[in-house]
């Protein structure tokens, strides 16, 4: 089951050694059940920010964050959330197996009907892998095991920051094609977050577009390539031509800086 997220004029501070710190401003957008988002910035804008609020790690400072119309914090009660981190974080005494069950372990249940470890451990393409100690795998291997276990408990969401960031490329490309066919096969929604504007544009049906801190959405970009993706699918006239348009949006941000409320999010079809 996916669900859409409605994030309705979310702003969120910080107070650092008694001085108010914004790190978001006004965040309005509607992500559709089954889709996948990707959000892109720069360092320090607020894109893990705006995850944390929607896993319900956070609290927003003014607006309101619904999940299929629930506060977040119902669904990570319900363990509906599931969470990649850049750095994969498995516990090193433990095998395969035993870091993707980690959450069934912690919950005293898994969801009813929902996949063994087993059979995650195949969907994430690692078959006789579950024994072995996360020291003995690649880090691209440890981060499959990561989603994996984000996958254990069936979230109707799964949001991901920067889980490839620290890949090499080719490696990257290959968990670019990797997570779509598991995003395909369990129809979750999901959001990434990442640095990589072509990641972002092979992955995501939208591209959020976000401004310097505090961050805004500057635009709201579609992407027009077709499904199923391929790698060659990077070298056609639309991926070029929407990676242009969010480069364009993300270095032509400059004249916007100093105003003192953003324009209305651009939406290019």
């Amino acid at each position: 089951m996916s669900l859409e997220i409605k994030i309705d004029r979310v702003s969120m501070t910080y107070t650092i050694e008694r001085r108010v710190v914004p790190a978001l401003d006004s965040i309005d957008v509607t992500i559709q059940s089954g889709s996948f988002v990707a959000i892109v910035g720069p360092s320090g804008c607020g894109k893990s920010t705006l995850l944390r609020l929607i896993a319900d790690i956070l609290v927003p400072t003014e607006g309101t964050i619904r999940i299929g119309g629930r506060q977040p914090s119902e669904l990570r009660q319900k363990r509906q959330i599931g969470f990649v981190f850049q750095d994969p974080t498995l516990l090193p005494w433990r095998n395969v197996l035993e870091n993707i069950s980690l959450p069934i372990a912690v919950a005293g249940t898994g969801a009813p009907g929902g996949p063994s470890a087993t059979d995650l451990l195949d969907l994430v393409g690692l078959r006789g892998f579950g024994e072995a100690r996360p020291a003995q795998l690649s880090g691209g291997m440890q981060q499959r095991v990561a989603i994996a276990r984000a996958l254990i408990l069936q979230p109707s969401v799964l949001l991901l920051d920067e889980p490839f960031g620290a890949l090499d490329e080719i490696t990257r490309q290959r968990m670019n094609v990797e997570l779509l066919r598991i995003w395909t096969q369990t129809g979750t929604t999901a959001i990434l977050v990442t640095h990589s504007l072509s990641e972002a544009i092979f992955m995501a049906d939208r591209v959020l577009v976000m401004s310097e801190r505090p961050g805004r959405i500057l635009a709201d970009i579609k992407v027009p390539v077709t499904r199923p993706r391929g790698l060659d699918q990077m070298a056609t006239a639309a991926f070029f031509e929407t990676v242009n348009r969010a480069r364009q949006v993300l270095f032509g941000q400059g004249a916007d800086d100093t105003s003192p409320r953003p324009p209305s999010p651009v939406t290019v079809a």
